[in-house]
């Protein structure tokens, strides 16, 4: 029965229909190769299968060849950001290209919902951060051998250089402005702490590089005052650059100085992070760090055919095409278009 209760029409219905064997019926509904079964029959079968209203059984062709040609994206429970889905849009596009189709799905704290790999048995799950116990056990009860990250084979964030490679980019970027006291913005939502620990991890690194002190790492929530409250204490421990999590994080930090009086850049200088279009049409605009998601997108997509089908392996993503793009909430002087604060 098919999900409005009506009889599922099938093969056997089409060749009962037009007086043919079921062999003939399925090899011409399943385009199975080697057969020499005339065109004009083909076309007979294909134009009362379509009258008839019959739609392929995915989940019995997928048994069939072994493949659902499914690959399942897991995320963290975060917003998805503008970064973010660009990228998923451009590997759906790929796996598409392959004629593989790209489904993502949440894993949220409750975890009241069926996981979404016991309907789909897909080819591969790929995951952002590594699963439990429960989760491993319940994919292998579903036949399910390709999952990455894997207990043999362990994988976090910072094997996607693409998605971390920005902060050192931050501090650099300041660092080469002048800026020997720099504090780092974070975001407050604790459903991206995965992806912060990460950043700040980063970043402190790139600091200490560069010889400066430890970075002063600050939770700024989009709440007016409690961002003012972190700009003061900033301002009065010398910070002079400011590294944040997300543009978004960024407006919230800047929004917060100008509102107090302080002067962007000239006494806060803050770059963002992700390049959204929030960060052209804010004033002043927010320097910050662009990640080429759409070669994000086909490096994924390129992972995900090798798992699925044994293609060759992609190049590690190096991150290089990670940069900063400079604007008014870091540049200052002549540097300094005439519209900067």
């Amino acid at each position: 029965m098919g999900a409005t209760g009506r009889k599922r029409v099938t093969a056997v219905d089409v060749a009962r229909s037009l007086g043919l064997s079921r062999a003939t019926v399925g090899f011409v509904l399943n385009d199975t190769p080697g057969q020499t079964i005339p065109e004009s029959t083909r076309r007979r079968v294909l134009a009362e299968a379509a009258r008839m209203g019959y739609r392929p059984h995915r989940a019995a062709q997928s048994l069939r060849r072994g493949s659902s040609r499914v690959i399942l994206f897991v995320l963290p429970d975060w917003a998805t950001g503008v970064p973010l889905q660009q990228h998923l849009d451009e590997a759906a596009l790929a796996l598409d290209e392959e004629g593989y189709a790209l489904v993502t799905c949440t894993r949220y704290a409750a975890g009241r919902a069926r996981p979404l790999w016991e309907l789909l048995t897909p080819d591969v799950v790929i995951g952002l951060g590594s699963f439990g116990d429960e989760e491993l056990a319940s994919m292998h009860g579903c036949g399910i051998t390709r999952i990455i990250p894997a207990p043999e084979r362990p994988a976090t964030l910072d094997d996607w250089p693409a998605l971390t490679s920005g902060p050192a980019l931050q501090i650099e970027h300041l660092y080469e402005l002048g800026h020997r006291r720099i504090g780092f913005a974070a975001t407050a939502d604790p459903r991206r702490s995965l992806l912060l620990d990460t950043r700040v991890r980063a970043a402190q690194h790139a600091a200490a590089g560069l010889g400066l002190g430890p970075l002063d790492v600050r939770p700024v929530d989009h709440g007016v005052e409690s961002a003012r409250e972190v700009v003061r204490d900033w301002l009065d421990a010398g910070v002079t650059g400011v590294a944040a999590y997300n543009d978004d994080t960024a407006a919230t930090v800047m929004g917060a100085a100008v509102r107090a009086g302080v002067r962007v850049p000239r006494e806060l200088a803050v770059i963002g992070h992700d390049d959204t279009p929030l960060a052209t049409v804010f004033v002043p605009s927010i320097s910050s760090v662009r990640i080429d998601t759409v070669g994000l997108g086909r490096h994924l997509a390129a992972f995900a055919l090798h798992e699925a089908d044994g293609r060759p392996l992609p190049a590690r993503d190096s991150g290089a095409d990670t940069v900063v793009v400079a604007r008014e909430s870091t540049l200052t002087g002549s540097d300094a278009p005439a519209t900067a604060l």
